[in-house]
């Protein structure tokens, strides 16, 4: 048998992860007495987990505890092996390694001078399950002060959504998500604080610990940062705020209306936040304008950053593609950002991940469109399968309220796309990171007309 490679390894695990979900959901005890869950129900629900997408047909406070529980174990184990696998992406792309040399427990992330992948991975467990605790932690005691709960419904409910809200799951035992918290800064706050660290990416985490760990520097802060970090919050942060600029004045008659000032910040910064693959939500999706509902089509393609848990084409993704077309337009045979020069294969492989994102959202929608004909009603009919595509390929969750009317066959479609969504481009970069052709030859060169 020939030995598997690091894409078949990240693909089979997952589906065996989606395997053992979907049995375990499976049984009698997953469910309260007396109710039945569909098959495709059951294999729905352990995809969206495992690829900590956050999309239900059935919701989560449904399910039996122990169903809760297998549900919040799959996202746990999704989130953390969508973070070491592309810590490893993220690995092989920064520098020439065989596989050989990267397989044998060899490697560094840049100048960070981590040892082998053993003591690799030990770092992304140990600041997976210190994030994860403290944000527990801090929803406790909020908790614990405005709500009326018993002392192990408080703990559970902690641990589940900070764990969920790390991982950028979107799952929530709420039936309205955070609608009920949303005029909540301390909530809010705390959501943020976990989505953010969990979906910027655990070279950046590692590159901000180590800046907090080597001293005084008088250089300024902007300065002591790796061009990946520098990439990953500058696309991020003007993400947020051009997403909660987008919701709070195209939204301020329509779905914040009724809320103060305060209100209307908070839920406008929260769904900009999550909508970068998080998945919860205080406002209901399912009553937002057109606009505002294309604005977070483009956000949720984006998504996360790379080596997090989330999902999307990669904020560093979109950066380099931008910084290629300003480049392109200036006539400039270097991409430059932050006065660094970007490797050509980062440009070429941005480009491919960004072409089969599209391809994929556009063959998906256009199939869901034909199937879901008679299923899915109302006012902006494409809009809302287009807003359910790219919420499953960019894993958020986000939904206009259509998921659990789609027909079994558009459940199976939205099935295929979440694990694409999850593994395809992950796959993809590493797959061609592993493999760099050396052409012996060459073709005569030829010019087209484009554009």
């Amino acid at each position: 048998m020939r030995k598997l490679k690091p894409p078949h390894i990240i693909i089979l695990s997952f589906l065996a992860a989606i395997l053992i979900g979907t049995v375990l959901l499976s049984l009698p005890i997953s469910v309260h007495k007396g109710n039945s869950v569909p098959f495709i129900d059951r294999l729905f629900t352990a995809t969206s987990a495992t690829c900590v997408t956050g999309l239900v047909v059935k919701s989560t406070a449904s399910w039996s505890e122990f169903g809760k529980i297998v549900i919040m174990v799959l996202f746990q184990a999704g989130g953390l092996g969508i973070m070491t696998f592309s810590t490893l992406f993220a690995l092989l792309l920064g520098r020439k390694i065989t596989i050989s040399e990267n397989l044998i427990m060899k490697g560094t992330i840049g100048r960070h001078g981590l040892g082998n992948l053993k003591r690799l991975i030990a770092y992304i467990v140990g600041i997976v399950l210190l994030v994860e605790t403290v944000g527990a932690a801090l929803l406790f005691m909020r908790w614990r002060a405005i709500e009326k709960w018993s002392l192990m419904t408080n703990i559970y409910n902690s641990i589940f959504h900070s764990i969920s809200a790390f991982c950028n799951a979107g799952f929530s035992l709420f039936n309205r998500s955070f609608v009920g918290f949303r005029e909540d800064i301390f909530i809010n706050a705390i959501m943020i604080a976990l989505i953010f660290i969990g979906g910027i990416g655990f070279v950046v985490i590692l590159d901000l610990w180590q800046l907090m760990l080597r001293g005084k520097d008088r250089r300024p802060f902007f300065a002591r940062i790796s061009i990946q970090t520098k990439i990953v919050l500058t696309i991020s942060l003007v993400l947020i705020l051009a997403g909660a600029a987008a919701i709070f004045f195209l939204e301020k008659d329509n779905a914040l209306a009724g809320l103060d000032t305060k209100g209307k910040v908070l839920s406008s910064v929260f769904q900009s936040v999550t909508a970068r693959t998080a998945g919860f939500n205080t406002l209901k999706i399912g009553s937002l304008a057109t606009p505002t509902l294309l604005f977070l089509i483009f956000l949720m393609f984006i998504g996360a950053s790379p080596g997090s848990t989330g999902g999307g084409i990669k904020t560093a993704t979109f950066g380099v593609l931008i910084a290629g077309t300003i480049a392109m337009i200036k006539n400039k045979d270097r991409v430059w950002m932050f006065r660094k020069t970007i490797a050509r294969s980062a440009i070429r492989k941005a480009m491919a991940i960004f072409i089969l994102g599209l391809t994929w959202i556009f063959v998906a929608s256009f199939i869901l469109s034909i199937t879901e004909k008679g299923h899915v009603y109302g006012a902006n009919y494409y809009v809302k399968i287009l807003f359910e595509t790219v919420s499953a390929f960019g894993t958020v969750g986000l939904s206009t309220g259509i998921t659990s009317a789609l027909s079994e066959i558009g459940k199976l479609i939205v099935i295929i796309t979440m694990f694409v969504g999850r593994i395809g481009p992950l796959t993809l970069a590493l797959a061609v990171a592993l493999q760099e052709e050396k052409l012996l030859y060459n073709y005569s060169e030829e010019h087209i007309m484009v554009g």
